[in-house]
C-alpha cells in the first residue's frame, strides 16, 4: 500500500468561509487564528460496500448546518463563541486508501500543532485511522471510543487491509479501542475480540441496562478520541447510511454517553462518519449536523466565557 505523506499540505489545507463553513458562521467566530475547534470535511469512499455515496456526506452536513440554532438547550451556551473554523473539503489523493489515510493524518497533526480541536466529517470510516494516528502522537495512553453498528475488526477485506472493514483493527495499534453499539460482525472478528480481550458493548446487551453509559466511561482512559459511524443509530432515526443495521442506539442515549465522556475525560479529537445522503431521507443530514454541534457543546462547555472571539 502506498502510505507516503503528501508533499505539500499548504495546497489543500484551505479555510472555508461563508456558506461553505459549518453553520455559515461569520468571520469573527470562524477564523482559524482565533478558533478552538476545526471542522475537517473529507469526501472519500473508495472502500465502502453496499450503498455508496458517503463521499457526499461532508457537504450534506455542512449544508444542513446552516439551519442550526446555536443556543444549546442542555448546556445553555452558544458554543460557536469558542470559535469553529472549517476547512475546504480535503482534496482526494487518488493513489489509494493508504495515501488518503496519510493525508488525513497530516491534516490532523497540523490541526493539533495549531492548537485546534479536530472534528472530521466523512466520508468512509477508514479515514478515521489517519486522525487516530495524529492524536496518538499527542497521547501517551489513548482510548478510542468507537460508536458503530459494525466491529470493523477484519484483518483484510476484499483483498486489502486498508478497508472500512479493517479500520478498528488498524486503530488498535495506536490506542485501546472501546466499541459501543455493535450488532454486526464476522466469526473472525468474534475470535479476535475474545483473543485480544477487547471491550465491546453489544447493542442487544444495552437494552435493559440503565447504567451502560457510565460503564462505558469507566472503561476509558483519561484521553479519548471519539469516532462515530452514524450507523450506530437505529435506522429509524438515521436511515441515510451505507450499511444500516436494525436494533441500533437512539438519539438521547448516545447524547448521554457523549456528555458523560466529555465531562469526565479529556476528549482530544472526534469524527462523524458515514453519512450517505439520500433524497428520501434528507432529515438525516440535519441530524448529523446537530450531532456535530452537540459534541462541540459538550467538549467546550465551561470554556465559552473564557474563550469567546465574539
Amino acid at each position: 500500500m502506498d502510505d507516503q505523506q503528501p508533499s505539500s499540505p499548504a495546497d489543500w489545507i484551505v479555510p472555508a468561509s461563508g456558506s461553505a463553513a459549518f453553520g455559515g458562521l461569520e468571520a469573527a467566530v470562524s477564523d482559524i487564528a482565533s478558533a478552538r475547534a476545526l471542522i475537517i470535511p473529507v469526501p472519500y469512499d473508495a472502500t465502502t460496500t453496499y450503498i455508496t455515496g458517503t463521499r457526499q456526506g461532508p457537504a450534506a452536513i455542512l449544508e444542513a448546518s446552516q439551519q442550526l440554532e446555536f443556543f444549546d438547550e442542555e448546556t445553555r451556551h452558544e458554543v460557536f463563541k469558542v470559535g469553529i473554523a472549517t476547512l475546504e473539503e480535503i482534496e482526494v489523493d487518488a493513489r489509494g486508501p493508504g495515501s488518503m489515510v496519510a493525508r488525513v493524518e497530516t491534516v490532523g497533526r497540523w490541526a493539533l500543532d495549531t492548537g485546534l480541536f479536530p472534528l472530521m466529517l466523512g466520508g468512509e470510516h477508514l479515514l478515521s485511522l489517519g486522525m487516530i494516528r495524529a492524536v496518538a502522537e499527542e497521547s501517551a495512553d489513548l482510548t478510542i471510543l468507537h460508536l458503530d453498528a459494525h466491529a470493523d475488526l477484519r484483518r483484510t477485506y476484499q483483498g486489502s487491509d486498508y478497508s472500512n472493514a479493517c479500520v478498528m483493527r488498524l486503530a488498535g495499534r495506536h490506542g485501546n479501542v472501546v466499541s459501543v453499539g455493535i450488532r454486526s460482525l464476522s466469526l473472525e472478528e468474534d475470535h479476535w475480540i475474545r483473543q485480544q480481550g477487547l471491550t465491546v458493548f453489544y447493542a442487544a446487551d444495552l437494552r435493559d441496562n440503565s447504567r451502560w453509559q457510565q460503564q462505558v466511561v469507566d472503561c476509558l482512559g483519561q484521553e479519548v478520541y471519539i469516532t462515530i459511524d452514524l450507523d450506530v443509530f437505529d435506522p429509524a432515526e438515521m436511515p441515510a447510511v451505507g450499511t444500516p443495521e436494525p436494533g441500533g442506539l437512539h438519539w438521547y442515549e448516545v447524547l448521554k454517553l457523549l456528555r458523560l465522556v466529555c465531562e469526565n475525560r479529556t476528549v482530544i479529537g472526534a469524527d462523524v462518519m458515514e453519512l450517505c445522503p439520500q433524497a428520501a431521507h434528507s432529515p438525516a443530514n440535519f441530524t448529523a449536523a446537530k450531532l456535530v454541534y452537540k459534541i462541540l457543546a459538550y467538549r467546550f462547555h465551561g470554556e465559552i466565557s473564557e474563550n469567546s472571539p465574539a
